[in-house]
């Protein structure tokens, strides 16, 4: 997975061109990890490329990215809960520090994480986490995508 896409992910979501789209939700696109060392590990990006911030969008759109973000949670859990016995939980996060442009991490949390950073933030996981092959999203990952789309899909239905 490379390209120009990247640069805009956004836009290529929009452009149907963002191979990490799992699913269009009513705010934006569900997208899995470029990386993914803690397995599972997805992105809400909004549907509108100028917004930076959750106090950009109007009320009721703010609410629909909240309430997408809650599902993209919960279809996480229960791929993650269902793929690997060791699932702990999921962390949700919307911070903006490093891309200008809004977007929900949603991070499983497992039992077999190192001790030492099991119950911290994953921002203090070690930096070659972010950029060693092995955890680069490729279709090993296939089975992990197929089962929280499943789980987005359930999720839609029961709305």
């Amino acid at each position: 997975m490379t390209g120009d896409w990247r640069r805009d992910r956004i836009g290529a979501a929009l452009r149907g061109e963002n191979p990490t789209v799992l699913r269009r939700l009513h705010s934006g696109f569900a997208v899995i990890g470029d990386v993914q060392f803690l397995p599972g590990y997805s992105v809400l990006l909004v549907d509108e490329p100028g917004v930076h911030r959750l106090s950009d969008l109007p009320r009721a759109k703010r609410l629909a990215f909240l309430s997408d973000m809650d599902q993209l949670g919960e279809a996480v859990e229960r791929a993650c809960r269902r793929l690997d016995p060791d699932f702990r939980r999921v962390n949700l996060e919307i911070l903006g520090n490093t891309d200008p442009f809004l977007h929900a991490h949603v991070w499983p949390r497992f039992e077999w994480e190192p001790a030492e950073l099991v119950g911290k933030p994953v921002w203090l996981y070690p930096r070659d986490r972010w950029s060693d092959e092995q955890f680069k999203l490729g279709s090993q990952h296939d089975v992990l995508r197929d089962a929280i789309g499943s789980e987005l899909d359930r999720l839609s239905a029961m709305a």
